[in-house]
């Protein structure tokens, strides 16, 4: 081995490297720029296949890697958030997306019309604009497109310096002895497939560098349909790993994608086989980068219109090969909400969490109200629920927090970061209103162990006080939910209604203990209520405030 083979070695490599670093880079861009539209693709999401198909297409035309949504789908299914049907239909989508990347990998190749996509051609200019946007613009959606601009040039220029680097020894008779034993052997040649793509954990990375090695005249035809299926197996090899230690039903949403694949690279390869069989010449011809995109694409369509029927009968056999029921007592499902496989799509781990946020606020709400009804009905019951529901209020704060750490340190645009800085405050501002109704529960505890009453009008005076801090309470979680300007506007104006109701009650109160008209442990007890239902409203406008805040950005 020469210096000069040395050199070409270590370009492929670099090249390969310039390649899967720009589409990594492509994919983060990417979901910079889609923004909060990617979280809109989750609430179409219903029972109807169809739809959950076009979903799993457009995700992985974006994230561009079926593995890796895949991996999204499990975190779904393993917090609840998607049934095996609906993933069944997304799995069958994303391996139709995935192929997006071959045709761009492949568009130098499809004529004079796209000449300007070869990447010698298109490479630095893409690469010079990118950089000059993310330079000197000042917008960040702007370096967001940028960024998506200078991936696509190092994965155009990735290709170049791999196809470059193996130019020189297309002859070799080594290449060629290789790829025909792969086009002799349709095993042989999956398998290579599956394991390449299994180590390089991406389908798309696997098939752009089979293009580039097609592109140069090294491969032949067999062997690259053989590889090309083989990538489809390898593909739900990071799907397989995700699932590990996840709930039942996430792994065999795992299982059902290599189900799809296997099945699917079975039917392909047994018609393959015999048609090369019969066609020698077609088997050891040469084929080029656009062919292998249209056979990828056609592969993956054909197999989701085969098995699209068949949902439901992978969704069996799933069952029967992962035995055993899943996971659903309160405590253990709270653990499987927030999935770390989920962040590998950011947009979508922030709306997975506001609902979590929703599901704690509503916990929320309920015991602040449990709390005040037992101080008037003097209930043991609902105050033990109450300090029940304090502890999982708590588990919600540290699981909420620790998963808004981890979005936070994935790809965000300026908005989704606001949003996630919004909702820890928010979960803060929940868990204090928790504490509070904590608080109020155990003052219900003092007043049925002294005996103590009140009034009739300090009760009347309790529930007025009570309402309206529910009322504002009611309005921040609804703004949070589907965010309306007069929401905010009413939290804040609940809130002066507090205020301005905690003013006089206590001066009222005041006046009635001077004149002795209740007991002083009742009127101490009374007032800390006050204090605590105020505390609460002021907690809710902080809350409505982040959203208000966040709809303040474009």
């Amino acid at each position: 081995m020469t210096i000069n083979d040395i050199s070409m070695l270590f370009k492929f490599f670099g090249g390969l490297g310039m390649f899967l670093y720009g589409m990594k880079m492509m994919s983060d861009g990417l979901q910079k720029t889609a923004g909060n539209k990617m979280k809109h693709l989750l609430s179409v999401l219903t029972d109807n296949r169809l739809k959950a198909v076009l979903v799993g297409a457009m995700i992985t035309a974006i994230i561009q890697s079926s593995g890796a949504t895949t991996v999204m789908i499990v975190g779904f299914v393993n917090a609840g958030l998607m049934s095996l049907v609906q993933a069944v239909g997304v799995i069958m989508g994303a391996n139709i997306g995935t192929t997006i990347t071959a045709w761009i990998v492949s568009a130098g190749q499809l004529g004079e019309v796209f000449a300007f996509f070869k990447p010698s051609f298109i490479a630095p200019i893409l690469i010079g604009i990118g950089a000059m946007i993310v330079m000197f613009s000042r917008e960040h959606k702007k370096q967001n497109r940028g960024e998506v601009l200078i991936a696509l040039g190092l994965l155009f220029a990735g290709l170049e310096w791999m196809s470059s680097s193996v130019k020189p020894y297309t002859n070799a008779p080594i290449f060629a002895q290789i790829f025909t034993m792969l086009g002799k052997n349709p095993i042989l040649g999956i398998l290579a497939g599956a394991i390449i793509t299994g180590l390089m954990q991406s389908s798309s990375a696997s098939v752009g560098v089979l293009q580039t090695l097609a592109m140069n005249g090294v491969v032949t035809a067999s062997s690259a349909i053989y590889i090309c299926l083989g990538s489809n197996i390898g593909s739900c090899y990071t799907g397989l790993i995700s699932c590990i230690g996840a709930s039942k039903n996430a792994k065999r949403a795992a299982v059902i994608n290599l189900l799809f694949n296997c099945l699917g690279v079975i039917v392909f390869g047994i018609i393959m086989f015999i048609i090369f069989k019969l066609n020698k010449v077609l088997a050891y011809g040469s084929i080029n980068s656009v062919q292998i995109s249209i056979f990828h694409t056609i592969f993956n369509i054909t197999n989701t219109i085969i098995m699209f029927p068949l949902a439901k009968l992978l969704v069996e056999i799933s069952g029967k090969l992962i035995k055993g029921k899943d996971i659903d007592s309160e405590e253990e499902l709270l653990e499987l909400q927030l999935d770390d496989r989920i962040l590998t799509t950011p947009s979508l781990a922030i709306e997975t969490t506001l609902k979590e946020v929703l599901n704690m606020a509503n916990l929320v709400y309920n015991n602040i109200k449990m709390s005040v009804d037992s101080t008037i009905n003097h209930n043991d019951m609902i105050i033990k629920e109450v300090l029940k529901n304090e502890q999982v209020i708590n588990k919600y704060e540290t699981s909420l927090i620790d998963y808004l750490v981890k979005i936070s340190d994935t790809s965000l645009n300026d908005k989704q970061r606001r949003k996630v800085k919004n909702l820890l405050y928010t979960v803060n501002d929940l868990e204090r209103i928790g504490d509070h109704a904590e608080n109020v529960a155990e003052l219900s505890q003092d007043i049925e162990r002294n005996s103590v009453k009140f009034s009739d009008k300090g009760i009347k005076e309790l529930e007025m006080m009570d309402q309206m801090v529910l009322n504002a309470l009611n309005g921040a979680i609804k703004s949070r939910k589907c965010y309306e300007a007069k929401l905010v506007k009413d939290v804040i104006a609940y809130e002066d209604v507090v205020d301005g109701l905690e003013e006089e009650i206590r001066e009222e109160h005041i006046i009635r203990l001077s004149r002795r008209e209740c007991q002083t442990e009742a009127g101490v007890i009374f007032l800390d209520l006050l204090s605590n239902l105020e505390r609460v409203s002021d907690h809710a406008v902080n809350i409505a405030e982040y959203v208000q805040s966040e709809n303040e950005v474009e």
